[in-house]
């Protein structure tokens, strides 16, 4: 970022805080952002992928930017797609708009052949990339987790018991609301009873997302492999439930969100208690939120990169 300048940063944060409003519709794609900046550095142009199938963003921002991109900056939280699919490749179209420079936040891992960015260079164009690439992780995050480890991103949501283990769940009236803000976020939500609801994909009635019967009630490899076969890249569980623990134990949920109910100021675990935790093994701390009766508790496998919505 030497080269960059103050109202570029503020472009590709703008890019990513709309990109996000893709999260839980576009998979298997990635939810994308763009900005595009006249030669003077002035906004003059947005836009962010919907869903599969429509717009991509640099499309999208191009569009609403019309002969203003010429000369300009566009600022996109992924690289340019670079093939012909049931869009045309979003290179061309920056190429095509005469734009003289792309920021690039994170490079896509999809990418055919040589890569956007490689033939946006060979047609003169200035490209910088891994800019601000931490920012735009946490959008795409998950769906570049998905691609890395062959499966969906998964959160596990659940309440806990005075040991801190997922198992004092008492009807999910704790972290309910924060289900009902997340639902919008993740392909799809599964709750302790085995309801499956889709995201804003199925919302729009694409659905996207075709699931064996009673996949459930297989083993944790055979869900994760199926909810990942059906397309999507990112799962809720919601709930206590065997099927989630086993899934947790394979090490295949990336974050856990745990309410921990409230203890006296001094207080010693009955011996029936065994080992208390706050979070369960494997995971390192990255969030903690103070409720009324519950303690907060978000935990990473992986990184810290993204945590869904962080509340510390």
């Amino acid at each position: 970022m030497a080269n960059a300048h103050e109202y570029e940063v503020a472009a590709m944060r703008r890019a990513i805080a709309i990109s996000a409003q893709g999260m839980g519709s576009t998979s298997p794609n990635p939810p994308v952002g763009c900005v595009i900046l006249d030669s003077e550095g002035r906004t003059v142009g947005e836009g962010y992928h919907v869903r599969k199938g429509e717009s991509h963003a640099e499309v999208n921002a191009l569009s609403a930017a019309g002969d203003r991109a010429e000369g300009g900056t566009a600022v996109v939280t992924l690289e340019p797609c670079n093939h012909y699919g049931r869009t045309p490749p979003c290179r061309e179209a920056l190429i095509n708009a005469n734009v003289a420079r792309v920021l690039i936040a994170v490079m896509d891992p999809t990418s055919r052949g040589e890569g956007g960015a490689a033939l946006l260079r060979r047609a003169g164009i200035e490209v910088e990339q891994g800019f601000l690439k931490d920012e735009a992780l946490l959008v795409l995050g998950p769906w570049q987790s998905s691609l890395n480890h062959g499966r969906p991103f998964i959160t596990w949501i659940y309440e806990a018991g005075m040991d801190g283990n997922p198992n004092g769940d008492s009807g999910r009236g704790i972290y309910r609301g924060e289900v009902d803000s997340l639902r919008g976020s993740y392909d799809l939500v599964i709750d302790q009873e085995g309801g499956i609801e889709e995201g804003e994909s199925g919302r729009h009635g694409n659905d996207v997302f075709q699931l064996p019967h009673g996949v459930l009630s297989s083993d944790a490899d055979e869900i994760v492999k199926a909810l990942g076969g059906a397309g999507a890249r990112s799962v809720l569980l919601s709930g206590v439930a065997n099927r989630f623990s086993l899934i947790a134990s394979a090490g295949m949920v990336d974050q856990v969100i745990s309410y921990l109910p409230r203890t006296p100021p001094s207080w010693s675990p009955g011996k029936d208690f065994g080992r208390v935790a706050a979070i369960p093994d494997g995971y390192r701390l990255v969030g903690l939120t103070r409720t009324e009766s519950h303690v907060r508790v978000a935990g990473s496998r992986t990184s810290d990169f993204y945590c869904s919505s962080r509340k510390s």
